[in-house]
C-alpha cells in the first residue's frame, strides 16, 4: 500500500537529512549543495516515491565514485570537479530539476501521466545524468578524444569531445541505472507493498537504457555547439539534456502503449 502523507514526510525527512548530512561530512557536497540535495530529495521522495529517493542516492554515490576515480591525475590535467570532487548546488539542481518535475507531474493524478508509468520517465532523466557524468569523469582520462560534430582529434576536457572509453561508460551507466531502477521501482516496491511506479514488464527498461545513452550524445552536441560559443553553461547543458531525455522517454512510453498498463 502507498504511504500516507505523514508517513512519507517523516520517512523522507529522516532519509534526506541523514544522507545529505553524510554527503556533506564526506565532502561529496558543499554546504549549499547539501541544502539543494535535501530539497531535491524531499520533492522527489514525497511527490514521487520513496523508492525514487533510493535511486537518487545511487546516482549520487556512483557519480561521486566516478568523480574521485584517479582524481590526482584529473587535478594534474586541470579538469577536476571542485577542489575534492565535491558538488555544489548548481550541479545538484542542473541534474535534479527534470527528475523533480517528473515527481510533481506524477503527484497530480493526470490521466495522461499516470503514477504507474511515471517511474520510466524519472529513471530516464536519471540515466541521462548518470551517463553524462560517467562519460565525462572516466572518458576524460582517455587520450583518444574526438569532437562529436566533426570527429577531429581534440584535447581531453574539450566541450563536445567524446572518446570510445567515454561512450562505453555512457552505455554502461545507462544500463546499470535502468536495471537497478527496475529492481527498485518494481521489485522492491512489490516486495514491501509500496505503490508501483513502473510497469511490470522488464522490457520497459530498454527506454531508460536508450534515452540515457542518447541523452549523453545530446549533451555532447550542445557542448560542441552552444557551450563552446559560451551561449550556455555546463549546468544549463545538463538541465537541457536531462529535460529532453525525460520528454523523449515520455514520447516513447506513449508510442509503446506504456500509459495503458
Amino acid at each position: 500500500m502507498a504511504l500516507d502523507l505523514v508517513q512519507s514526510l517523516v520517512i523522507n525527512t529522516v532519509l534526506c537529512g541523514t544522507l545529505s548530512g553524510l554527503a556533506y561530512r564526506r565532502d561529496v557536497l558543499t554546504w549549499d549543495g547539501t541544502l539543494a540535495a535535501f530539497a531535491v530529495g524531499m520533492v522527489i521522495g514525497v511527490l514521487g516515491d520513496v523508492t525514487w529517493l533510493f535511486l537518487l542516492l545511487f546516482f549520487l554515490l556512483s557519480s561521486f565514485l566516478a568523480t574521485r576515480y584517479r582524481f590526482a591525475l584529473k587535478e594534474a590535467m586541470g579538469v577536476q570537479e571542485g577542489e575534492r570532487g565535491e558538488r555544489r548546488a548548481a550541479n545538484v539542481l542542473a541534474n535534479g530539476v527534470a527528475p523533480m518535475a517528473v515527481a510533481v507531474l506524477s503527484s497530480l493524478g493526470l490521466p495522461w501521466f499516470p503514477k504507474e508509468a511515471s517511474g520510466i520517465v524519472f529513471l530516464s532523466a536519471l540515466a541521462v545524468a548518470g551517463a553524462d557524468t560517467l562519460a565525462s569523469e572516466i572518458g576524460i582520462l582517455s587520450r583518444r578524444v574526438y569532437m562529436i560534430t566533426t570527429f577531429e582529434h581534440v584535447s581531453p576536457g574539450t566541450d563536445g569531445g567524446i572518446s570510445p572509453l567515454g561512450q562505453l561508460c555512457a552505455l554502461g551507466a545507462s544500463l546499470y541505472t535502468a536495471v537497478v531502477g527496475w529492481f527498485a521501482l518494481f521489485g522492491l516496491a512489490s516486495a514491501y507493498g509500496l505503490a508501483l511506479t513502473m510497469p511490470a514488464r522488464a522490457s520497459f527498461i530498454s527506454i531508460p537504457i536508450l534515452i540515457g545513452f542518447v541523452g549523453c550524445q545530446v549533451d555532447s552536441v550542445i557542448g560542441a555547439t552552444l557551450e563552446r560559443r559560451k551561449l550556455v553553461s555546463k549546468k544549463t547543458n545538463n538541465l537541457i539534456s536531462t529535460s529532453l531525455g525525460a520528454a523523449l522517454a515520455y514520447a516513447l512510453l506513449v508510442a509503446w502503449g506504456g500509459l495503458t498498463l
